[in-house]
């Protein structure tokens, strides 16, 4: 009964907008800094991009962006995306409802293929795509091949980005998320553009998609230098 109740749509929508707004809280209570400097000037002459995230560590990139940025984001059809879905809606952002998979049978279950023909329309379209490079349910912070054949078959860039806060919660969840918290600083980090040429044979992609791994764990890792901790 309270596993039902949990997933209604009215607890679902309340808990969303609840995150909403903490995000937002979260947002105008800490410094924040970001790197490189001037780096949006340098980002909007080559929108739209697809913004890479790690899972876990997601939560603040909506701020990220300047908000004239038109952007969508990826977010599973889950229980637990639902509650995203509702956040990034009310923080402005587009949805896109799939994820990705590691194999045929999870990518066609999580509507991966609907939703990789519907982000590449939306780049076309002007649009910025906001995605999680590692695939639920682990291993968090390994990326898969799905973004690096957006980026292939879009031939618009992959920009790694990362937000930390100097407080936060850790949870003990497969992708160690953290639960940002107000009244401290903030940072963001942003990577160099990744692009993936569109005759790139399929077995060159894991070069493409190491370097999406490693430019996304470097902009992290910077991102919680910037307030004073180490990453993890």
């Amino acid at each position: 009964m309270i596993k039902r109740l949990g997933r209604h749509p009215w607890v679902l929508a309340t808990v969303g907008s609840l995150m909403a707004a903490w995000l937002k809280l979260v947002y105008h209570t800490n410094r924040f800094v970001i790197e490189p400097e001037g780096v949006h000037d340098e980002t909007e002459k080559q929108l739209p991009v697809i913004v890479a995230m790690w899972h876990g560590q997601h939560f603040m990139v909506p701020f990220a962006k300047p908000q004239h940025w038109p952007a969508k984001v990826m977010i599973s059809r889950s229980a637990d995306g639902e509650v995203n879905a509702i956040a990034a809606s009310k923080l402005g952002l587009g949805l896109i409802r799939a994820s990705g998979g590691r194999n045929a049978r999870q990518i066609k279950k999580r509507g991966g293929m609907r939703g990789f023909i519907e982000a590449v329309r939306s780049l076309r379209d002007g649009f910025s795509i906001a995605m999680t490079a590692d695939v639920p349910k682990g291993p968090s912070r390994k990326a898969g091949e799905g973004i690096v054949q957006l980026a292939k078959h879009s031939g618009r860039p992959i920009l790694p980005v990362a937000v930390a806060t100097s407080r936060s919660i850790e949870l003990d969840t497969w992708d160690k998320a953290s639960i940002n918290l107000p009244f401290g600083r903030g940072s963001i980090a942003v990577g160099e553009l990744i692009w993936v040429p569109a005759e790139t044979e399929e077995d060159a992609l894991e070069g493409y998609r190491l370097d999406v791994e490693n430019g996304l764990n470097a902009a992290t890792r910077r991102a919680y230098e910037l307030v004073g901790r180490s990453d993890g």
